[in-house]
């Protein structure tokens, strides 16, 4: 389904509260059904120097294309309500899907 969100270098706790939000006001913003997102926490471990290093909050959206419009909405939504909770930065990155190269079944879009 579209958007797949994943979400790493925040405590799953904030993203649980979050996540009702977060999916309502994005479901407004893109016109998508609910049903359509996906909402993933990686864990992952940073590393600098030898060392465990400190996180950063970072948002991976893969979806088909909406145009500039939508995807600046988007992002403005993830980093206003990561901000409201706590996260007083977050980077957002969006990989663009193409249709023929997307599969569901054995059939592409």
């Amino acid at each position: 389904m579209m958007p797949q969100i994943k979400i790493r270098g925040i405590v799953i706790d904030m993203i649980r509260k979050l996540s009702t939000r977060l999916i309502d006001e994005l479901t407004i913003v893109t016109q998508s059904p609910r049903n359509d997102f996906t909402l993933e926490m990686i864990h992952s471990t940073f590393v600098l120097d030898g060392e465990v290093a400190t996180s950063y909050p970072f948002v991976e959206i893969a979806w088909f294309d909406r145009g500039q419009e939508i995807q600046d909405q988007v992002a403005q939504t993830i980093s206003k309500l990561m901000n409201e909770a706590g996260c007083p930065s977050v980077d957002i990155m969006f990989t663009i899907l193409e249709k023929p190269r997307y599969y569901e079944n054995g059939k592409h879009y």
